[in-house]
């Protein structure tokens, strides 16, 4: 009997031991979810002093008569090719920027009242640098970049498009042709606005920029490159209270809308990988040619990625942060993770899985490479005497220049010495100098162009600039559905998966959002339809981008705190 009490007893003590830990467990995920950052959302925020005029154009932009203005403004543009290529001539001496000239030409044509209320100047004779100036010159000027030019369009798929590329044809829905997302929409969008608020006796107390680059698909070197140095000697090193370009936009996910200015950009190299070797006729091969070992290289590279590593130091852990605490539909064990990561680093190696399973998320965090350029040989009964090609790599804000130099240098430096190789990467002599060689590998810098990750734009409580763009973007979303809900769309911190005209702009201010507010429903991939064929802009979805722009520069214009 009493050993049977015994067994009962230890029985009972198991139980409430268990019920213990269980409890205490349970207790720390309560304690995570209610007491971790919570991703606190701005409140909506309309003009004040403006008031009146913000209503009345809100009520113009849902007018059947101002849709066909907008249509015909952005399908006009459109249908001015502005293509911009690879390492074109400086301008004025290769005839492929003159496509600029027309484009000037009909933006003097649609924007009347821009052009003779604004100043404008025009940088390398095709950067287009605009100034509305505003009454109270102590303000710092907000400072609206676009683009001019678009990704050329390849002739072999001139017959795969619905529409041809240069239409600008309306079907009742949709604007089609190269660059009515990218990055007309943004410019035609901004132009328009100015446009119909100067129509409305609209004068700024704060002054307006608008910065348009012609060269951004091509780096922006000549565009952007001259702009932003220009626009550094005219208002100073941080002179402008805030930069919006263009960017991503608002998607559906997880049950709820979000909206994710880029407050970020990743850094890239082009690494040029160069093997050369003896020549000869191909009758009498060696084990390896150039090209063999050129293709040894790049498999090596391919099975060799690099690791992604989430910090808590980055953009997108900000945005899970923000989805895990307002997003409808997120798994309870997916929010229960992010928000345990916050202090625990179990849960983070946790969330760093669930990342690596993301192929978009994982090459935001990440730094990724991909092969994209390859060359080698002259004849085929002629052994090739080099081989070369071009390692793309998107490097991670975490990390640097440096590090992704010397992580391929030590990458490639085994296969250096199998196959017998001088080794020299990016400057510095990696193999033994004087010892016998059959043959060179070399690691450069292909282009002279590396750039390290952009600064990261302050995001918290006081970062005035980030609070005015999130209440402004809620106001939009409200405005264009005639909704008053302050939870309609979630603003979360994001990462650009490539690099902007921005890049030339970092002197001027450290709060650069990429955003243009596009609307891009439940998409999986907001990029889709860009660069490539049936590219193509929705027109409610345009007309939200202008009322976006009109919300931002009148509630910039009264704001206390820039």
């Amino acid at each position: 009997m009493k050993a049977k009490y015994r067994v009962h007893q230890k029985f009972f003590i198991a139980l409430w031991v268990y019920f213990v830990i269980r409890l205490v467990y349970q207790s720390q995920d309560y304690f995570y979810l209610f007491s971790t950052p919570s991703c606190a959302q701005a409140d909506v925020l309309t003009p004040e002093k403006n008031a009146d005029l913000w209503n009345a154009l809100n009520e113009k932009i849902g007018t059947p008569a101002f849709q066909t203005s907008a249509i015909d403004w952005l399908a006009g543009a459109v249908r001015v090719p502005t293509e911009s290529f690879d390492n074109m001539d400086p301008v004025g001496t290769d005839p492929r920027w003159d496509a600029f000239g027309p484009f000037h030409e009909y933006l003097l044509g649609a924007f009347p009242l821009v052009h003779s209320t604004l100043k404008l100047t025009k940088v390398n004779t095709y950067g287009l640098y605009y100034e509305w100036k505003g009454s109270d010159a102590s303000l710092k000027p907000l400072l609206l970049a676009a683009h001019q030019d678009v990704v050329p369009v390849d002739p072999t798929t001139v017959d795969q498009w619905t529409h041809p590329p240069y239409s600008g044809f309306f079907d009742g829905k949709r604007i089609w042709g190269r660059g009515s997302s990218d990055d007309k929409s943004g410019l035609i969008g901004i132009l328009s606005t100015i446009e119909t608020l100067i129509e409305a006796k609209f004068q700024p107390t704060r002054t307006v920029v608008l910065s348009f680059g012609f060269d951004e698909e091509a780096s922006g070197f000549q565009g952007a490159g001259k702009l932003g140095p220009y626009l550094e000697s005219i208002y100073g090193e941080n002179g402008f209270a805030m930069i919006v370009d263009e960017g991503s936009g608002f998607i559906e996910q997880y049950g709820s809308i979000i909206a994710t200015p880029g407050i970020a950009e990743k850094g890239f190299l082009n690494v040029l990988v160069e093997v050369t070797a003896p020549g000869g006729h191909s009758s009498i091969p060696p084990p390896h040619t150039s090209i063999g070992i050129l293709s040894a290289l790049l498999v090596h590279y391919e099975k060799h990625p690099y690791e992604v590593k989430v910090t808590r130091n980055e953009p997108v852990y900000d945005t899970l942060q923000c989805v895990a605490q307002h997003a409808n539909d997120v798994p309870s064990h997916l929010r229960r993770l992010i928000k345990q990561s916050v202090q625990s680093n179990k849960a983070l190696h946790r969330l760093q899985s669930f990342i690596r399973e993301d192929r978009v998320l994982s090459s935001l965090v990440g730094t990724t490479q991909a092969i994209d350029l390859i060359h080698g040989g002259v004849k085929s009964n002629a052994l090739p005497e080099q081989a070369w090609a071009i390692v793309n790599h998107r490097i991670s804000v975490v990390s640097s220049l440096d590090e992704v130099k010397a992580a391929d240098t030590a990458l490639l430096e085994e296969l250096g010495y199998k196959f017998n190789l001088t080794y020299e990467a990016f400057g510095s002599r990696i193999s033994e100098e004087g010892a016998p060689a059959s043959g060179s590998l070399t690691l450069s810098d292909a282009f002279n162009g590396g750039l390290e990750p952009a600064p990261i734009t302050p995001t918290g409580h006081d970062a005035a600039p980030y609070q005015l763009l999130s209440g402004t973007i809620k106001a939009t979303y409200n405005a264009h559905r005639a909704i008053n809900d302050a939870n309609s769309i979630i603003v979360a911190p994001g990462m650009m998966s490539g690099n902007t005209d921005t890049r030339f702009y970092w002197k001027l201010s450290p709060h650069i959002f990429r955003y243009n507010h596009h609307n891009a429903g439940s998409s999986k991939n907001p990029l889709s339809g860009v660069h490539t064929v049936n590219e193509s802009t929705d027109v409610d979805s345009f007309l939200e981008m202008i009322r976006f722009f009109t919300t931002l520069i009148l509630n910039a214009d009264e704001s206390t705190t820039l």
